[in-house]
């Protein structure tokens, strides 16, 4: 069982704000500038670098890098590639968001191509991940039409890739290897039924989980505080909106908000028992 806890995710806040650790963002056009705010309101800072001549260089250099495969072209696909290669020569934190992957075939092929340079971890929604192991899945869009429980198998799957894996929906599934490297699960309840309302939640979600992959101690602990931070955050925010409009601003608000003793008294992190038959 994982020891991922509450008191895992306040020392990653604490670490996140005291580091304000620069991502590299090559994201698409929808969530450019909602990923920016939410990464600035959470403690981080922002540099979407997503043009060929540069990404490398900056992958270098910068704290953790997101590749989302939102809104892809050529010329942007070229960017991922030189991106993951660099981060992967300089180790720096890189995160695959395989968005829409599945339903769009050229798109898949990017991020099946991706998986050779290691991201440090995956993040999507559940139909994304099946997708992306070869499971199968319904995959809508940036849409999830399978739930967060069922992509485990798949997200255990994608481990020969990665370090860890989350699946996002009502409760988020979580996998990878603790510090002693064995293969846990972590599961992340609460959250609010507004965040998938507006939009570019889930790929700010990414740029989250690349700052906090440059300040955690394992991939495992920067996914689980990334998503828990999320989900701390949304339910504050709901409490002080009336729709989607007023829950938007009252997020970053409370992404800014949240601090190491509101996560201690909020958060729902706890293990689950992964399937039979897992390899550490």
């Amino acid at each position: 069982m994982s020891d991922v806890s509450a008191d895992t995710v306040a020392s990653a806040l604490e670490a996140l704000r005291a580091q304000v650790p620069l991502v590299q963002s090559l994201t698409n056009i929808v969530s450019a500038n909602f990923l920016t705010n939410v990464l600035l309101a959470a403690g981080a800072s922002n540099a979407h670098i997503d043009n060929v001549h540069e990404a490398a260089g900056f992958a270098a250099i910068a704290g953790g890098v997101l590749v989302n495969l939102g809104t892809p072209d050529d010329a942007t696909a070229a960017a991922f590639r030189v991106a993951a290669e660099a981060a992967q020569s300089a180790g720096t934190p890189w995160v695959l968001d395989p968005v829409g992957v599945g339903g769009l075939p050229w798109r898949s092929e990017i991020a099946v191509d991706l998986l050779q340079f290691h991201p440090t971890a995956i993040r999507g929604n559940a139909s994304e991940i099946i997708a992306l192991a070869g499971l199968g899945g319904d995959t809508r869009g940036v849409d999830s039409a399978s739930d967060s429980i069922d992509a485990v198998p798949a997200a255990l799957a994608l481990l020969k890739y990665t370090d860890a894996v989350s699946a996002s929906g009502p409760v988020d599934y979580v996998v990878g290897r603790d510090r002693d490297g064995v293969v846990v699960g972590v599961k992340i309840s609460g959250g609010s039924a507004l965040l998938p309302r507006v939009t570019s939640t889930g790929c700010s979600l990414g740029g989250l989980v690349a700052a906090y992959l440059a300040v955690a101690q394992t991939p495992l602990e920067g996914l689980v505080a990334a998503h828990t931070h999320v989900a701390v955050a949304s339910e504050i925010a709901e409490a002080n909106s009336t729709g989607p409009g007023s829950f938007a601003v009252a997020y970053l608000d409370a992404l800014y908000a949240v601090d190491a003793d509101t996560v201690r008294a909020r958060a729902r992190v706890e293990s689950f028992e992964l399937p039979a038959g897992v390899q550490n």
